[in-house]
């Protein structure tokens, strides 16, 4: 089985889960949407009513942004991965509860896991918490942060060390004008991220 069939696998595993009430007021899971070989996965906060009627992660407003962004450094959606911190629509697009998140973890994790990204981009408040703690997106949005993960600290089954890269949620630019210059000045910056992180990978696919 490869990763692509592996990845199709666990999204359909992920169907069928109702292991938090989320599932009891939402339509559909909505598990993500990708390359299972992407350089990059993109994980957001959770998923809103388009996403809750379609299934799909990011087909609202804010995803069409997120597209829009993509176009500008020359990705589509197959290029990519992008999932949510959980997989079924709060009631109201409420905030997620930790517990919520807690329990969603595992099929992320096991996400990125068989991914394995080169980096991974934190969408919004949600996914940097749980990623990098303590850090403030305000002071740290538009930069790229290397975690190591020690065996006290690790989580489960991810890599050694990961890179990070912070963004604002796409949908903070449908509230706030001013976000979205920011947004697209952050996003320009992910081409040279990536050349940095693996400079042979980023000519070969230029």
């Amino acid at each position: 089985m490869n990763k692509t069939e592996e990845l199709e696998k666990l999204n359909k595993e992920m169907l069928s889960c109702s292991k938090c009430e989320l599932r009891k007021t939402c339509n559909q899971v909505v598990p993500g949407e990708g390359s299972a070989d992407a350089r990059i996965v993109f994980i957001g906060e959770g998923p809103g009513k388009k996403e809750d009627e379609t299934g799909k992660p990011f087909v609202g407003a804010a995803g069409k942004f997120l597209d829009e962004m993509l176009s500008i450094i020359k990705l589509k959606r197959e290029d990519i991965y992008i999932a949510n911190m959980v997989k079924c629509r709060p009631p109201s697009n409420r905030d997620p509860l930790p517990k919520e998140k807690d329990i969603c973890w595992a099929w992320l994790e096991k996400q990125i896991n068989l991914i394995k990204p080169d980096l991974i981009i934190t969408l919004g408040r949600h996914s940097l918490e749980k990623f990098l703690p303590g850090q403030r997106i305000s002071e740290v949005h538009g930069k790229a942060l290397r975690r190591e993960f020690s065996k006290s600290s690790k989580q489960d089954s991810l890599p050694d060390e990961q890179i990070f890269y912070v963004l604002y949620h796409p949908a903070a630019a449908l509230y706030n004008g001013s976000m979205r210059e920011v947004l697209i000045k952050d996003f320009k910056r992910i081409p040279k991220v990536l050349e940095l992180i693996n400079p042979k990978l980023s000519q070969k696919n230029n």
